[in-house]
């Protein structure tokens, strides 16, 4: 209990948002994110809300459930 959205899970964030062809700008702006907080996802130095995690995945349009399944990066 307690775990957080992980510097790995916010590098796995990056590689989708790459693989998307996205820079972290056009991505925040999909998202209606501000990009110094998609950079901190990333970074893993913020953590995200559900509410925030569904938006980031409709943001790459993949399921939520996407942004879990990643390796230890």
């Amino acid at each position: 209990m307690g775990e957080k959205y992980t510097p790995h899970s916010g590098a796995h964030l990056k590689k989708l948002r790459l693989q998307s062809g996205l820079s972290q700008e056009a991505f925040a702006d999909k998202c209606g994110l501000d990009r110094t907080y998609v950079s901190g996802i990333e970074r893993g130095v913020r953590n995200p809300t559900l509410e925030v995690i569904s938006v980031l995945a409709k943001g790459l349009e993949i399921e939520i459930s996407e942004l879990f399944f990643f390796d230890q990066e």
